[in-house]
């Protein structure tokens, strides 16, 4: 079993695939799975998969992997690194497919032996956050009574398992602010209204939201992260725009920053003369991991020989908390080694983890499934 999950971990590492064209991935992975005997559903969306393993009826436990890489070039130089140009499984996803194909394997050799059904979901476009709604889409899911999920870690070893209780990964949503004036000559400042000086003010208001307006203990983010205005240097222009994240660990707590950053761009704007248009779109959810669940995996990872720690929180978003609307559940870190964090041309997971995952997520799934 470990050979074979660590040259299925290579091979998707090698060919690796972006958000929506997992094609390749999808296909070999179809094959693994009936090479094993298990049973596929017809999710109709052209890439990702729902395996079933068990007896058909209820509880129903759903096990979730992600596919899709990243539009990075590869700096690892290893022997099996991507064979696609700017194109790297950056983020283990690889790693995660690769383990809860493991795990649904495992599962099998039980199947006869199991109180119920596990889903296993192989989905795609985690990182542009479509992916768990067009698995969630095809109704194949609305049975499920809990969801499981793993995530590498780089900065725990291979046989480390993280676990958290509560809130462990925050809220991601995106604004805008487009602040319109008068464009004019730049050398007759005052037959315009310039844009420009208004949107220094509303970004030095949004840096106040944080440090000024929420409790100290309650965790947030607020990051501009684009400004753009004017395309010459004797033109003042007619607008300007900022975009940027909002990140938090309580949805109360978003919804504040919401409204604090409508408020303070349209009054900011006006004070300076000028007109502000906002737009807030919502991304990925407060990740809020089972209490009892955790409880439960604690015991399971001590009894498959894994080390567990305590499972850092972090404000980085996952859109598995999108699957956690339908039911509760719990993401796991999965310590992989390798010194380097996601999403950069370093980052490597140590293929030593995926056997010890396999089978933490296969007993998880059997034994809350007895909970259940």
């Amino acid at each position: 079993m470990e050979k074979k999950l660590t040259e299925i971990f290579k091979w998707l590492h090698r060919h690796p695939e972006l958000a929506l064209k997992e094609y390749k991935t999808t296909e070999f992975l179809r094959k693994a799975l009936l090479d094993a005997g298990i049973r596929l559903l017809d999710t109709k969306t052209g890439t990702g998969l729902i395996a079933v393993i068990g007896n058909g009826k209820p509880p129903v436990i759903a096990l979730r992997a992600d596919i899709d890489a990243l539009p990075i070039q590869e700096d690892t130089a290893l022997p099996y690194a991507s064979e696609t140009p700017g194109v790297m499984h950056a983020c283990g996803h690889d790693f995660h497919a690769a383990c809860m194909l493991g795990a649904a394997m495992l599962l099998k050799e039980r199947e006869d032996k199991l109180p119920g059904t596990v889903k296993v979901i192989f989905q795609p476009a985690e990182e542009t956050d479509k992916g768990a709604n067009i698995m969630i889409k095809t109704g194949l899911l609305n049975d499920v009574r809990l969801f499981l999920a793993g995530h590498t870690y780089p900065w725990f070893p291979a046989g480390t398992i993280g676990i958290r209780q509560g809130a462990v990964m925050a809220s991601a949503d995106r604004f805008s602010v487009r602040i319109t004036g008068k464009g004019c000559h730049a050398a007759d400042p005052d037959m315009g209204i310039d844009p420009i000086p208004a949107l220094g003010a509303v970004i030095s208001a949004f840096q106040t939201i944080v440090s000024r307006r929420l409790d100290p203990f309650d965790g947030a983010v607020v990051s501009i992260t684009r400004v753009q205005s004017g395309n010459t240097w004797n033109v003042i222009p007619e607008t300007a725009l900022i975009e940027g994240t909002v990140r938090a660990m309580k949805e109360t707590v978003r919804g504040d920053i919401r409204n604090s950053l409508e408020h303070l761009a349209v009054n900011t704007a006006k004070a300076y003369g000028c007109t502000a248009k906002f737009e807030y779109e919502n991304g990925p959810d407060v990740l809020f991991n089972d209490a009892g669940v955790c409880e439960t995996a604690g015991a399971i990872a001590g009894e498959v020989g894994l080390k567990v720690e305590v499972n850092p929180p972090t404000m980085i978003a996952e859109d598995f908390s999108r699957y956690l609307k339908l039911a509760p559940g719990a993401l796991f870190r999965i310590g992989t080694g390798g010194g380097y964090d996601n999403h950069q041309p370093l980052f490597t997971a140590d293929p030593a983890a995926l056997l010890p995952a396999a089978k933490f997520f296969a007993a998880l799934a059997e034994k809350v499934m007895v909970k259940k």
